[in-house]
């Protein structure tokens, strides 16, 4: 195949359609592997090992359900399924999401693939180191609304049920889709600094731009938590705006420091160049 300033529109469509087929491909042997096999425990010379095997019932989608209501649900709060397909649905959602988790190298490869010949020289280097650090905060985003924004959210607003005296159940498909919202909505937030990093690539904006805005940003960035929440409440949208704000100031200072570090070398070449026409 050609470059990609010889390449057709409908060439580059094609390569899209395959590459889009491949990440496809990916998440859905992934997807059924989790929602078909099991995983089971065996000892090996003292160490705690297991083995996958076919299993539809008690999947590994299904524990890693089970372990998320366990981990993230208070202990007075009820697991109910109202109605006979919402556990198998609840299931499917969860293996659909570890099938997009564990595609991210995939997905990845392929975009950097198909974007990477229509950029050039240094701004291809670049591109392309920004696509691990992408993934890994994509990542940290999932982990972090695991770890402290799903459980204080779900034991605030249960509190007020409590206070009324209300017994206390969630829906098995309300609270996958609970988690879910939270994993995409904390994945996504937490690219701010590659977001800004790759628009200053472009030269669109200039690097001074981001700072003389940060008042602005910051309101943004309130209104961006609060939408994206689910509860309304207020309380929770600083779990978004906070890290999010944070992450603006660090993806800020990499802009300028690699502003700082062009100017740098292009002060160095001038005065190369300076040098060698005195000579």
């Amino acid at each position: 195949m050609g470059t990609a300033a010889e390449m057709t529109i409908w060439e580059h469509i094609d390569e899209l359609r395959s590459r889009v087929v491949r990440i496809v491909i990916c998440i859905t042997v992934i997807t059924l592997f989790v929602s078909t096999f099991g995983l089971k425990p065996f000892d090996y010379n003292g160490l705690h090992l297991a083995y996958p095997f076919p299993d539809p019932i008690n999947n590994i989608s299904t524990k890693v359900a089970l372990h998320m209501k366990n981990s993230l649900l208070p202990p007075d709060v009820h697991f109910i399924q109202t109605a006979p397909g919402q556990a198998f649905f609840a299931t499917i959602y969860v293996s659909i999401l570890i099938g997009i988790l564990g595609s991210l190298p995939v997905i990845a490869k392929e975009i950097s693939g198909f974007i990477s010949p229509a950029i050039s020289g240094n701004t291809k280097k670049t591109f392309l180191k920004l696509l691990l650090p992408s993934i890994f905060l994509f990542v940290a985003g999932v982990a972090f609304s695991y770890a402290f924004v799903i459980p204080f959210t779900i034991k605030f607003l249960y509190q007020y049920g409590s206070a009324l005296g209300a017994e206390k159940f969630f829906n098995v498909n309300d609270f996958v889709s609970f988690v879910m919202q939270f994993f995409i909505g904390f994945g996504l937030a937490f690219q701010l600094p590659i977001i800004m990093y790759a628009i200053s690539l472009t030269g669109i904006i200039s690097p001074r731009f981001w700072r003389s805005n940060f008042r602005y940003a910051v309101i943004i960035l309130a209104i961006f938590g609060a939408a994206i929440t689910p509860d309304g409440s207020g309380v929770t949208m600083w779990f978004v705006a906070g890290p999010m704000i944070a992450l603006y100031l660090v993806g800020m200072v990499a802009v300028e420091r690699k502003a700082k570090r062009e100017m740098e070398r292009e002060s160095e070449n001038g005065e190369s160049d300076r040098a060698e026409l005195s000579i």
